[in-house]
């Protein structure tokens, strides 16, 4: 009977804490941060419902000796902690490339697994701010490591 009861008290207190928050249907922004050159994204997040949701960002940078893109696809679990302020969680991967200007390294497409979590704060007006870490597994001749992405992001919701 004990048991029983204690499993009820696990199982009543997990119920109320993973309690459903609201999450924007939409929201897209700019993610500011810096992984291999890198310092800005395009972000959009699209709820699929109450607790998690895709986002897709879109990086490009231009430099003195060469160009590149990266897109990131992440599936994201989010939680509650206090109020306005929520947690996520979430794992996928994306594609880029580099195009070098001299001839000392090759162009290159590349693949790249990717985590990510961090936290948020949804204001009462159609505003998100966050803050994450995202680390980057690549998979290529010049990309070939790991990379740790921190970044702060400015969304709207709609």
């Amino acid at each position: 009977m004990k048991k029983l009861i204690l499993l009820f008290t696990v199982f009543a207190t997990f119920t109320f804490a993973a309690s459903a928050q609201e999450i924007a249907d939409n929201a897209i922004g700019l993610r500011l941060g810096d992984s291999d050159g890198f310092g800005a994204e395009v972000s959009y997040q699209r709820a699929l419902g109450d607790n998690n949701r895709l986002e897709a960002d879109l990086g490009w940078r231009s430099g003195n000796n060469y160009d590149g893109f990266k897109l990131t696809g992440l599936y994201q679990w989010v939680w509650q902690l206090d109020g306005n302020f929520n947690w996520y969680a979430g794992a996928g991967g994306g594609l880029g490339s580099y195009s070098f200007d001299n001839n000392d390294f090759d162009d290159e497409t590349f693949v790249f697994l990717a985590g990510d979590i961090g936290i948020e704060y949804n204001f009462d007006i159609p505003l998100l701010l966050s803050l994450d870490f995202r680390p980057e597994l690549g998979f290529g001749d010049f990309r070939d490591d790991l990379d740790f992405d921190i970044a702060l992001g400015i969304r709207y919701q709609f």
